[in-house]
């Protein structure tokens, strides 16, 4: 536990050192005041929830998760890290762990910033608070589960710029399969297009965006991670092994 603990801390001041990762914060709670406000107009449909701010949120952590994923793994391919990893008491998973719960930690910073707009709804309005604590609770998991999936890149490449397109690349890939599925609705068949759906990060998360806190969506979320964190651990055994 001493050891992931240093591994966090370290990855933490890893990304509070790197101004790429101030700048893509920045980035996302600017769109997101934008999208969410403007675009779509949500203090005029009066909504009791943020329902049409959070389902902006696979596309707007296209450039906020592929950011956090390049800084990862970045310096731990060369040989003298390898060397100097193998003198110290410390598993693959415990810094696997430690370096994931670090960026899941910042992209949930990210996302506690957007509270000032629900200040704003509960003045003008009222909203279901319980609805949407579900919602951000929803959101924090999609970034988990996005991330878990940049850690497996970052640690098959080595190239910031090849694992922030390959990471840009899945993640569009599963947004944008609620759309496929609809374009494909009447011509395939009904049980691809259902086994499709539940594989789907997005429409998962869409599903619990609407208030519908189900535990069966959120282990989804959870199992995902611990599949990509648990292959990214093999992964890296069997490279430096």
């Amino acid at each position: 536990m001493n050891a992931l603990l240093v591994v966090f801390r370290r990855q933490l001041s890893s990304y509070l050192s790197a101004p790429a990762t101030y700048v893509s914060v920045v980035i996302f709670l600017v769109l997101s005041a934008v999208l969410g406000l403007h675009a779509s107009q949500l203090l005029e449909n009066n909504s009791s929830d943020l329902h049409i701010f959070f389902q902006l949120h696979p596309w707007l952590y296209l450039l906020l998760i592929p950011t956090l994923s390049t800084q990862l793994w970045a310096t731990e391919h060369t040989d003298s890290f390898v060397d100097f990893m193998a003198t110290l008491p410390l598993t693959r998973g415990e810094l696997v762990i430690g370096k994931f719960l670090a960026a899941w930690i910042v992209s949930g910073v990210a996302l506690l910033l957007t509270l000032p707009l629900v200040v704003v709804i509960n003045v003008l309005g009222t909203p279901d608070n319980m609805v949407i604590a579900s919602q951000f609770m929803a959101s924090w998991l999609l970034a988990g589960s996005y991330l878990s999936v940049g850690c497996f890149i970052c640690a098959l490449a080595h190239q910031r710029l090849v694992v922030f397109l390959l990471t840009l690349s899945l993640l569009l890939a599963a947004s944008s399969l609620a759309t496929l599925l609809d374009a494909l609705e009447q011509q395939a068949p009904l049980w691809i297009i259902d086994s499709l759906t539940t594989l789907s990060p997005s429409l998962r998360f869409a599903m619990i965006n609407h208030g519908a806190f189900i535990l069966h969506d959120c282990l989804f979320f959870i199992s995902m991670i611990i599949a990509f964190l648990a292959a990214t651990i093999l992964l890296l055994n069997y490279k430096y092994s």
